[in-house]
């Protein structure tokens, strides 16, 4: 933080400077309470994207993880699309490596290739339609019936498609090390001291948890159940950063993290990566307009047809 800067301080300046370069942040739901304060929208990837896609600011600020940025410049060629930390990285975009996607697109020729948005430019260039959490099932309910499905690279996001869909789907061997950690039996003792509580995971968690869920759904699903749903308390089976926006948006709801498999002091379950970003390192972002997501623009152009595919069956 800059000498003598408070966290107020630091909030107004990045408020003024946003407004004197005509930019706007863009924020996930895994970001610290912090930056979601300070963002002009917070979002999941999908509402993210459609965000991304019709801002007419001349600068774009991703606090999220480095993918989102990049899925944000696929988006708008012609902006200038910057994120606090380019360390922000995923587990599951680094499980699918082009090359390795390469090989198994060469493999699987006659597959429709449905790759979840935490992937890298290159994978997504080399995918027929992309997809997140929270359309998934409507992507792969587009496709017809006679054609073969292969989905990457989030295992337990795919076998609850097959689960929902009853497709016969090739699965890519990856998994998000944020949602593979929540412990079962942790989740078991809580659910001892809260009776009444409904549990609410995100369908990249592992299939156990799941089979325990009263709700499966992405955050922004998990967000608008909390607001609708008549309990008073529940279990929260997604990285922790999104009890902000819930708690902001039903006051009156105990929100309980669930925790991850390892002992942790806050008990609940937070992605490092995510967390890389702070408000000073966005502040810095804005003032020297750098970190740059810089794309090669073939990549760029490649990867916008299966993210309009996705956007446009989305609407």
């Amino acid at each position: 933080m800059l000498p003598g800067s408070s966290e107020n301080t630091l909030h107004n300046m990045i408020t003024a400077i946003k407004k004197e370069k005509n930019a706007v942040i863009l924020a996930h739901y895994y970001q610290s309470p912090e930056i979601q304060e300070v963002a002009d929208f917070v979002g999941d990837s999908l509402e993210l994207s459609r965000k991304a896609m019709e801002t007419d600011s001349s600068i774009i600020v991703f606090a999220g993880v480095h993918f989102m940025g990049e899925t944000a410049k696929i988006i708008n060629p012609k902006k200038k699309v910057l994120i606090p930390d380019l360390g922000a990285g995923c587990s599951l975009s680094d499980s699918c490596t082009p090359e390795a996607f390469k090989r198994e697109k060469a493999l699987n020729p006659d597959h429709v290739f449905v790759t979840y948005i935490n992937c890298s430019a290159e994978v997504k260039a080399m995918s027929d339609i992309i997809c997140t959490s929270s359309n998934a099932e409507k992507i792969i309910d587009s496709i017809p019936k006679t054609k073969k499905i292969y989905f990457s690279p989030d295992k337990n996001l795919g076998k609850y498609l097959v689960a929902k869909t009853g497709r016969d789907i090739k699965l890519w061997n990856g998994s998000c090390v944020v949602h593979e950690a929540f412990s079962l039996e942790k989740v078991m003792d809580l659910m001892v001291l809260y009776p009444n509580a409904k549990i609410l995971v995100h369908p990249e968690a592992d299939s156990p948890l799941l089979k325990i869920a009263d709700y499966i759904g992405s955050t922004s699903g998990m967000i608008r159940f909390v607001q609708e749903d008549e309990s008073n308390e529940f279990l929260i089976g997604t990285e922790s950063g999104i009890i902000h926006q819930m708690a902001k948006k039903a006051p009156e709801k105990v929100l309980i993290p669930i925790p991850i498999a390892e002992d942790n002091t806050c008990a609940c379950s937070e992605c490092a990566f995510m967390k890389v970003n702070t408000l000073q390192k966005l502040y810095n972002c804005l003032l020297y307009e750098n970190p740059e997501i810089v794309l090669d623009p073939n990549i760029q152009q490649e990867a916008l047809h299966p993210l309009m595919r996705m956007l446009e069956l989305s609407k």
